[in-house]
């Protein structure tokens, strides 16, 4: 009877743990880039173990010059995507409803370097200039500025289509290029130039900033409870990633670097990155961390609405273009 009861128990046991595992909700995100300390948020709730302490079993896809996130999450090939403000609404306008449902970075990353021998000391030094430029929805926020300096691209300067590299600055091939203060820059600087050598201009300080690395799904989706429910509970689990990522750099490099299959990814380089990804959550471990500010989305649509001949988008998307139901779920607001 004793053994009897022993293999009940151990059937039980087994019975118990194979609904545990069928119980797991599958939810895909899309990556904007490579594996990296940009996204480390996430590799960190995966690693661990957040996303199944909330029932999911989620996949990180990563991204790449080929991949397209918006393209990924039309073909449903993804629940949400990393995506940056000015590419989400320009697709949600040519056909594509994008919806934001969280916001981590709440500042931008983004900026042009120069080299001070190339005689450009302050954005009025751009014009006759040659400027790399990142093209595949990066460029939305470039050409914004551009349209409020008056300097026409072809006619006032000479924009480059950049690789994902800073070539075009170490062959001086452009007088500036396009850098994240968490990534290209520290290229720049890693191939032997010196900082005194830079000058930067922060999209932040001039005024045409937009937001970037916020997550978006679907109009769609969004229409069936049980997503957002389960959506949320992705969130929550981010969050908790991003919180540990911010305040143990070394920690969640470590994890990223585990998490990246080409092995090129370095701790010392994923430290630094993550230092400097810090610096654009600034409600990191807050009640507010990943809440998209209503101020910050308007600034943002202003700002492409404003670009000259050419505006990025040319209505206002309104309230539409994101949400803080899954957000206000996933905290329990």
């Amino acid at each position: 009877m004793k053994r009897l009861t022993l293999k009940l128990l151990a059937a039980a046991a087994v019975l118990a743990a194979t609904a545990g595992a069928q119980a797991q909700e599958k939810f895909t995100v899309q990556m904007k880039w490579v594996p990296q300390a940009q996204f480390a948020g996430y590799y960190v709730a995966a690693a661990k173990g957040y996303y199944k302490a909330e029932g999911l079993d989620v996949t990180i896809k990563p991204g790449g010059p080929d991949v397209s996130p918006v393209q990924v999450i039309a073909g449903n090939g993804a629940d949400a995507i990393v995506n940056w403000m000015p590419d989400a609404l320009a697709a949600r306008e040519a056909g594509v409803p994008l919806v934001n449902i969280a916001q981590v970075f709440n500042r931008s990353g983004l900026m042009l370097t120069c080299k001070k021998a190339s005689g450009v000391s302050k954005p009025a030094d751009f014009k006759g200039k040659t400027l790399g430029v990142w093209f595949g929805g990066n460029e939305y926020p470039f050409l914004n500025w551009m349209a409020k300096l008056n300097l026409k691209p072809d006619t006032d300067i000479k924009v480059l289509k950049q690789g994902f590299n800073v070539d075009p600055l170490l062959q001086n091939q452009a007088a500036c290029i396009s850098t994240m203060i968490y990534n290209e820059y520290w290229q720049v600087i890693d191939a032997g130039v010196k900082e005194a050598d830079l000058v930067t201009f922060f999209y932040e300080d001039q005024g045409v900033a937009s937001l970037e690395d916020g997550l978006y799904t679907t109009e769609a989706k969004l229409k069936d409870p049980a997503f957002v429910a389960r959506a949320a509970k992705f969130v929550r689990a981010t969050l908790k990633g991003w919180n540990d990522a911010v305040k143990d750099p070394a920690g969640a490099a470590k994890i990223v670097v585990a998490a990246d299959p080409s092995g090129s990814a370095t701790v010392k380089v994923q430290q630094r990155q993550m230092e400097n990804v810090a610096k654009l959550i600034t409600t990191a471990n807050s009640p507010k961390m990943g809440y998209l500010e209503p101020a910050a989305y308007e600034r943002t649509v202003k700002v492409l609405l404003a670009a000259g001949s050419a505006p990025v988008i040319k209505k206002d998307p309104g309230k539409a273009g994101y949400t803080h139901a899954v957000w206000e779920a996933a905290t329990k607001k």
